[in-house]
């Protein structure tokens, strides 16, 4: 019996105080802290992190991510270059300090992703001595007109040889947003994509075909040629090869 009665033992008064390693709640808030760190690092990751260029995206994103970003530059009638602004105005992209879209041409090296159309083919542009095919010069300027300086939303596909990843595009127009590959078509500024590989069309090739058909029939764009001088993208290319055998 302790005396006096009264008196209370200050012995484990220490120990009563210590944590217990193996206590529900320690476990429970562990697991709350693991599980808020690696949705923490998946979120980051997958939605956050900026990707400057097409070698920086991962296979795992292909076919499953979207890109959201500004377009920099056109370099023909169905390529051009993003700058990635992941999460666009809402994570301070174009208003906040540190978070300014570069104009520079030496600010942009490295900085922006190439981006080929999916499912089109536009004409050819003159490059390493080649001349240019009839209409590029209009399809580019089409392509500039309707992408230059604007704010798309890329859905990637793949890659191609030259790593660009390919992509179906949208962009906002109105107040609708636009398949800018469908849109070229409906215009007459570009052809369904007719090589037997590498094909990308994101669930969107009927559409395209019957849009290239309209354009043929409303004779608009590359479709006024007579068909006797009309050659298509896919056709001039294959012919510039031959010439280099």
């Amino acid at each position: 019996m302790k005396w006096p009665p009264w008196s209370f033992s200050t012995t484990n008064s220490h120990d009563n105080h210590r944590p217990s390693y193996t206590s529900p709640e320690f476990i429970i808030a562990c697991i709350a802290a693991s599980t808020s760190a690696l949705l923490g690092a998946h979120v980051y990751r997958n939605y956050v992190r900026r990707i400057p260029t097409a070698s920086h995206i991962s296979p795992r994103l292909l076919r499953r991510r979207s890109l959201f970003g500004h377009v920099t530059s056109v370099g023909d009638g169905d390529n051009f270059r993003v700058f990635h602004t992941p999460g666009g105005r809402l994570l301070g992209w174009g208003w906040l300090p540190g978070r300014k879209i570069p104009t520079a041409r030496k600010d942009l090296k490295d900085q922006t992703v190439h981006v080929r159309l999916a499912g089109i083919d536009a004409p050819e542009c003159a490059h390493f001595g080649n001349k240019a095919q009839p209409y590029s010069a209009e399809a580019l300027a089409w392509l500039k007109a309707y992408v230059g300086d604007r704010r798309v939303r890329a859905y990637l596909h793949s890659k191609d040889q030259f790593d660009r990843v390919v992509a179906t595009v949208k962009v906002r127009r109105g107040l609708q947003r636009r398949d800018v590959g469908l849109e070229m078509l409906k215009a007459g500024m570009a052809t369904v994509y007719e090589a037997k590989t590498g094909a990308e069309f994101g669930n969107m090739r009927s559409q395209y075909e019957e849009a290239e058909a309209r354009a043929k029939r409303m004779k608009v764009g590359l479709w006024r040629q007579p068909k006797r001088l009309r050659v298509s993208p896919h056709e001039y290319k294959q012919a510039l090869k031959q010439q280099q055998v």
